[in-house]
């Protein structure tokens, strides 16, 4: 995690001046992101977020600018961009030869939850942002349902080029995945069958802010695009109830608060188990490819911690974690 486009005042003056932030009093680096590069940004009129969109096209930023502008019209909890003066929710970088587009935020605090932290009663209220997100999605146009870069050929297609590596810390990844691949394939009928619409793609814990035990803000819809709501369920439970093991009590909490406000139709439920492998297979084969492979120093990112979730998901523990769906 890092910046990976340095700003100097200089440049921070150039963007409080395009969306008009006021005289700029200070600012400094968040090197928490593995994507982009990100400031905070103190203002004489407030604090703001200030990302660099790395590796974006303008197409690319200008949909999720107009996505996160509707959930937050709708009601979810997700600051949305702010404009600039020509009324685009983004403006171009003016730094050296490279052509980078910058999105301002309003600033929220707020801290992300450790692992140890989540509590059943938090794990709820999660759930039922989770579900907010969904049900504002299911309204907004069916156009807007950009494909997944991490649907299932893709994936396999990256598997593909691991699958006879000879690499001994790989040989219990690649069996175990390429059976993994072969169930999610096979139950694909299951996984169309269940409620399509918008998906934020990647919200795991540091996606979320939590302030006084409330959500403050749900972060980086990069990811998004259309998708099975009930995978993107399966990704936040690899997640929010695993703690070295599954937590089956967070994962009912999650669920429970889930349905609160969007209750999960016959086929949501019977696609829900094999969307949390789906989610554990997706997970560890791009760790394995950006991270192991690329020898990429990142800890956090250690593919084992998601092989693991693949294999408890292929014992009893995924059957009494989706018993109360």
């Amino acid at each position: 995690m890092g910046v990976f486009t340095v700003l100097a005042e200089a440049d921070l003056i150039g963007i409080a001046a395009a969306f008009g932030l006021g005289d700029v009093r200070g600012f400094r680096a968040i090197a928490a992101g593995t994507i982009n590069s990100n400031y905070e940004l103190v203002t004489s009129r407030a604090t703001f977020f200030v990302r660099v969109n790395e590796g974006k096209s303008e197409a690319d930023v200008g949909w999720e600018a107009r996505l996160v502008t509707a959930l937050a019209q709708g009601g979810v909890i997700t600051p949305p961009p702010l404009p600039a003066l020509d009324q685009k929710p983004y403006a171009p970088l003016a730094q050296g030869t490279s052509r980078k587009w910058v999105s301002v935020f309003p600033w929220r605090d707020g801290s992300h939850l450790a692992p140890e932290a989540i509590t059943p009663e938090l794990a709820t209220k999660f759930g039922a942002a989770l579900a907010q997100l969904h049900h504002v999605g299911l309204s907004l146009p069916a156009g807007w349902r950009r494909g997944s870069i991490y649907d299932h050929d893709h994936l396999v297609a990256r598997y593909a080029r691991f699958e006879r590596n000879d690499d001994r810390g790989l040989t219990d990844a690649i069996r175990i995945l390429g059976e993994e691949l072969g169930k999610i394939a096979d139950a694909t009928h299951l996984r169309r069958r269940a409620t399509h619409g918008i998906i934020h793609g990647d919200l795991f814990r540091d996606n979320v802010l939590w302030d006084a035990g409330e959500i403050s803000a749900i972060l980086d819809f990069e990811q998004a695009s259309g998708g099975s709501l009930v995978y993107d369920l399966g990704v936040c439970i690899n997640d929010w109830c695993w703690d070295g093991a599954p937590r089956v009590d967070l994962a009912h909490a999650l669920v429970a608060g889930y349905q609160t406000v969007r209750a999960l139709t016959d086929a949501d439920r019977g696609a829900l188990p094999i969307e949390i492998r789906a989610a554990a297979a997706r997970f560890t084969i791009t760790r394995i490819t950006d991270v192991y492979l690329a020898r990429v120093p990142n800890p956090d990112k250690d593919f084992r911690a998601f092989l693991a979730r693949c294999e408890a998901w292929r014992g009893p523990s995924l059957g009494q974690l989706t018993s109360a769906v």
